[in-house]
């Protein structure tokens, strides 16, 4: 066949094709076909050595301009498909046949489901949530709850500075003296969220974790409400059976001041677990049958002058509690610091 009508048939044919393609994957098969190293473009040009010298030169420049007009058409189809064709044709083939890859649904944080809990206890006994700022002044993180500069308890309690008078607060203590200054009495509120202290992480510290606190002040409010409240707090969160032991203590921002333990939840507060035919000593509680829990006791009347209140008149009652314990306690984890690991096996039990 003279080399020229095989130009003009490859023309023909290129053309047609290109007109009949629907998809960008056509679009890319065509290319191949006609302008890749085996297409009959390349071979034409590969036989130009055998052509007389005479026609080298014309045959050469028709073989160009059509493998020229060719790509020029593919480009042109191409954009009229548009490029949510091509992005077809570029996307890997999916079987619709095969089950899906399951999504990974996510767990509340233990220790965020005990605080919901901590706090749905109190709102039912009629305390408010309230929220304050996790940088505090000087004054409601230590001054207002009779903690000066130079108190001995204030090397417990001291924590992050960001400036000269302002830090991160090392209990939510100071959210209960900024509701006081706006507030009077009566006052009934839990104050949830996270404090900071210069804590060397270990099984049982951090120095960041969770908070909630406790206040009451009115008239005639005594220590034998707060023993009421936190009794029945006890019984709500850990169990009906539970019992709680108040031991004397000191705080600064109370008086009387008193550390609460709850009975042993695994051993049912009698020190020993049952195992066959022996008894062990309980490793939770070490075989004392108590586990401590929170901190209480009476606002001290120098906390409830440094607000405005007059301490003769009114009275009242403040409680903390670390959520990370009581969640140690309530899931039987024994290491605190398997709540800032993000384990997704380890939150997936909750």
């Amino acid at each position: 066949m003279d080399i020229k009508k095989e130009i003009d048939q490859i023309k023909s044919s290129a053309e047609a094709d290109i007109n009949a393609a629907k998809t960008g994957a056509d679009i890319d098969n065509l290319r191949v076909k006609y302008l890749g190293k085996k297409g009959p473009i390349k071979d034409v040009l590969s036989r130009l050595g055998t052509l007389p010298p005479e026609q080298r030169g014309e045959t050469g420049k028709l073989a160009n301009e059509l493998k020229n007009s060719i790509e020029a058409l593919l480009q042109e189809k191409a954009g009229f498909l548009g490029p949510a064709a091509a992005a077809v044709s570029a996307a890997p083939k999916v079987d619709i046949s095969l089950p899906g890859k399951p999504y990974r649904t996510g767990f509340r944080h233990p220790i965020y489901r005990t605080m919901d809990e901590i706090c749905a206890v109190f709102s039912k006994l009629g305390f408010s949530i309230v929220y304050g700022p996790e940088i505090e002044t000087e004054f409601n993180n230590f001054e207002a709850l009779n903690i000066p500069l130079q108190h001995p308890s204030r090397d417990a309690f001291d924590t992050f500075y960001v400036d000269n008078k302002n830090l991160l607060r090392s209990h939510t203590s100071p959210v209960q003296i900024r509701t006081m200054l706006k507030t009077k009495p009566p006052v009934r509120v839990i104050v949830p969220g996270k404090v900071y202290r210069p804590d060397t992480p270990d099984a049982r510290h951090f120095y960041m974790f969770h908070q909630v606190e406790g206040l009451m002040v009115g008239e005639d409010v005594t220590f034998s409400d707060l023993k009421s409240v936190l009794s029945m707090f006890a019984q709500k969160m850990f169990g009906s059976s539970t019992k709680t032991r108040f031991r004397p203590s000191f705080f600064p921002f109370t008086e009387p001041s008193a550390e609460v333990d709850v009975s042993c939840i695994i051993c049912n507060g009698k020190g020993i677990l049952q195992q066959a035919e022996k008894e062990k000593a309980c490793s939770t509680c070490g075989g004392s049958g108590w586990l401590e829990i929170l901190g209480s006791g009476m606002v001290n009347p120098k906390v409830l002058q440094n607000v405005g209140y007059d301490s003769e008149k009114y009275t009242g009652f403040a409680f903390g509690m670390g959520v990370e314990r009581v969640a140690m306690v309530k899931y039987q984890i024994d290491d605190i610091r398997l709540f800032t690991e993000n384990n997704y096996r380890f939150l997936s039990q909750f």
